[in-house]
């Protein structure tokens, strides 16, 4: 009976560990990113530099908010870049600019040659 008392804790234990360890890590996961700066895109592309779609704002206010840490925010940036290249016709002068506009300061450039590791 103790034996099989042990072994059920052990799993819990295990089982805690292997939930909790992504969030121990870091919370930003790239679907993350993705999700929150899409509604960003059509005005990064299609856009002359006017008013910023309020769900693109809401999406990186919420970003910044969860990339309290310096892994979030590398992830992040890392996240940011890589979906950055996989889409023709950014206009990188409005990206960079998208989180002042939005009011939101960050501590990086939104560029491919943003180099992620610096981000503190």
């Amino acid at each position: 009976m103790a034996s099989s008392m042990s072994l059920k804790l052990a799993f819990v234990v295990a089982l805690c560990l292997v939930v909790g360890a992504p969030l121990a890590q870091g919370a930003i996961t790239c679907g993350q990113v993705t999700s929150s700066l899409a509604p960003c895109i059509s005005y990064l592309i299609r856009s002359n530099g006017g008013n910023v779609p309020p769900p693109c704002c809401n999406g990186i206010k919420s970003l910044n908010a969860a990339a309290q840490t310096t892994p979030d925010r590398q992830a992040a940036c890392n996240c940011i870049k890589s979906a950055s290249a996989s889409i023709s016709g950014i206009n990188y002068g409005l990206a960079s600019a998208l989180p002042g506009k939005c009011g939101v300061n960050i501590p990086y450039n939104i560029s491919p040659s943003t180099d992620c590791k610096s981000v503190r």
